[in-house]
């Protein structure tokens, strides 16, 4: 079953509160998606480090529930 985009915003939004989460299915299938994330906690890490606190966040779900996930993270 794909996971839907209000569930990964829930699951970025729960371990990242002050996040900005924009996010865009990129085939229409719920399972190719494009994610915008915003957050303070970025704030001097870099870019690895970024991501891998969004995939955290969604708890192991990367590469089965979800199947591709086009990531970007700034800092406000």
């Amino acid at each position: 079953m794909a996971m839907q985009e209000e569930e990964i915003r829930a699951h970025i939004l729960e371990a990242l509160p002050d996040a900005v989460v924009e996010i865009t299915d990129l085939a229409g299938d719920g399972d190719h998606y494009a994610c915008r994330v915003v957050s303070k906690a970025f704030e001097g890490l870099n870019r690895v480090r970024q991501h891998q606190l969004v995939y955290e966040a969604l708890g192991g779900k990367m590469g089965s529930t979800l199947h591709a996930l086009a990531l970007k993270t700034e800092t406000p």
